[in-house]
């Protein structure tokens, strides 16, 4: 997903596109333990969207104030 797309979800949404991205992350990380990933950059990208998804939850959860002070 791109950044667009994730700050257009609502807090109910980005919630529950990150609880599906951690699942998925543990599934890499399992195949990656077995030695079945055959790609090792999804791990990387996986991570990347849970913070970019994090990201998109602090600051609705701020009220859009996202100059780094609270």
């Amino acid at each position: 997903m791109k950044n667009e797309e994730i700050k257009a979800l609502n807090l109910e949404q980005l919630d529950a596109r990150l609880k599906e991205l951690k699942t998925e992350l543990f599934n890499l990380r399992f195949s990656h333990a077995t030695r079945n990933l055959a790609n090792p950059l999804a791990i990387r990208n996986v991570r990347k969207e849970i913070a970019r998804v994090q990201t998109a939850i602090r600051e609705k959860a701020n009220g859009g104030n996202n100059d780094g002070k609270k």
